[in-house]
C-alpha cells in the first residue's frame, strides 16, 4: 500500500507506485488487522491525519478480494522414519 503525494492511501499490488509505502502480505487477515488497528497504518505511512474515509473504504474493498490466510499444518518435530 502507498501514501501518494496527494496524501491519499491506495492499495499497490505491484509495489511500484510513487510515494511512501508499506508492505503487507497478500492474505485478507493481514489487511483486516492493519485496517482495524487505530494509528498503525498512519504511523507506517507517516500520515499526519487519519486515513480518509473514502480511502479506507477502497482499502477494505481491496482486502475483501484477497484470499484468506492458508492454514499452517503441524509439522512433527524430531520424527524418525
Amino acid at each position: 500500500m502507498v501514501r501518494t503525494t496527494e496524501n491519499h492511501v491506495e492499495a499497490d499490488p505491484t509495489g511500484k507506485k510513487a510515494g511512501r509505502g508499506a508492505y503487507l502480505c497478500r492474505a485478507r487477515e493481514c489487511w483486516e488487522t492493519v485496517l482495524s488497528a487505530r494509528g498503525r497504518l498512519e504511523n507506517a505511512l507517516k500520515l499526519e491525519t487519519p486515513i480518509r474515509p473514502d480511502d479506507l473504504a477502497r482499502l477494505r474493498e481491496f482486502a475483501a478480494t484477497l484470499p484468506p490466510r492458508e492454514p499452517v499444518s503441524a509439522v512433527p518435530q524430531n520424527e524418525t522414519l
